[in-house]
């Protein structure tokens, strides 16, 4: 895997992984009775985006380094995904 390649990874799976992250704990306007003027009562009350970022940032970099290591091991390869595909 080259640098690029894991920059690419990483950066995949970070976005993937905030939007998963996204909907936790997660009150809305509504839910706390006071809508802001010009919002949607489903909008967040409290977006705690650097919370998000930082969870966000743990769990994709846990998935990065499993996703990596079976890369990098060779555990599944190419030549493995290949046998289950029958090309014709």
């Amino acid at each position: 895997m080259t640098v690029m390649s894991a920059i690419v990874l990483y950066s995949m799976l970070w976005f993937l992984t905030l939007f998963l992250v996204l909907p936790f704990r997660n009150r809305t306007q509504g839910e706390a009775g006071d809508v802001v003027p010009g919002t949607h009562s489903s909008a967040p009350e409290d977006a705690q985006m650097w919370r998000t970022a930082r969870l966000t940032t743990y769990w994709a970099t846990g998935a990065f380094v499993v996703i990596a290591a079976i890369i990098l091991s060779d555990a599944i390869s190419m030549n493995f995904v290949e046998s289950f595909i029958d090309v014709r």
